[in-house]
């Protein structure tokens, strides 16, 4: 996801920003594993968007686990985890136009398709899921 394998020490500090984010916010990247955790398969979490447009939805699998239902699983979870136990209003999801898979499992989550914008001449879409004020 954006940028693919990184060297170890961009991980190390990739690393350091998301635990300050879990303790700063409350939320951030959880990694994916199978139930007998035998088998790591990915990632799902919210993180803060650099360009402004809010708390997003992020979730990315490995190749070999594509197609499995784990990312309706992860997204689902993640999103209600955002909305009940973060007390986030708005959460927003970027994907882009090309990407059928990743805008199927957008919306079959109940996000709804509310703009786009072009970044390197590719065409992103921009969903959002806003929760009722208690």
């Amino acid at each position: 996801m954006l940028g693919g394998v990184r060297p170890p020490l961009l991980v190390a500090e990739e690393l350091a920003e998301e635990i300050a984010a879990w303790a700063a916010r409350g939320y951030g990247i959880f990694a994916l594993h199978t139930r007998d955790a035998m088998r790591f398969v990915g990632i799902a979490g919210l993180q803060d968007r650099p360009d402004g447009r809010g708390v997003a939805l992020r979730f990315a699998l490995m190749p070999e686990e594509q197609g499995n239902g784990f990312a309706a699983e992860a997204a689902g979870a993640v999103l209600r985890y955002g909305h009940e136990r973060c007390e986030l209003r708005r959460i927003v999801a970027v994907a882009r136009e090309d990407n059928i898979g990743s805008r199927q499992v957008i919306g079959a989550i109940g996000m709804i398709e509310c703009g786009h914008f072009l970044r390197d001449g590719v065409t992103l879409i921009v969903f959002e899921s806003v929760s009722n004020p208690a």
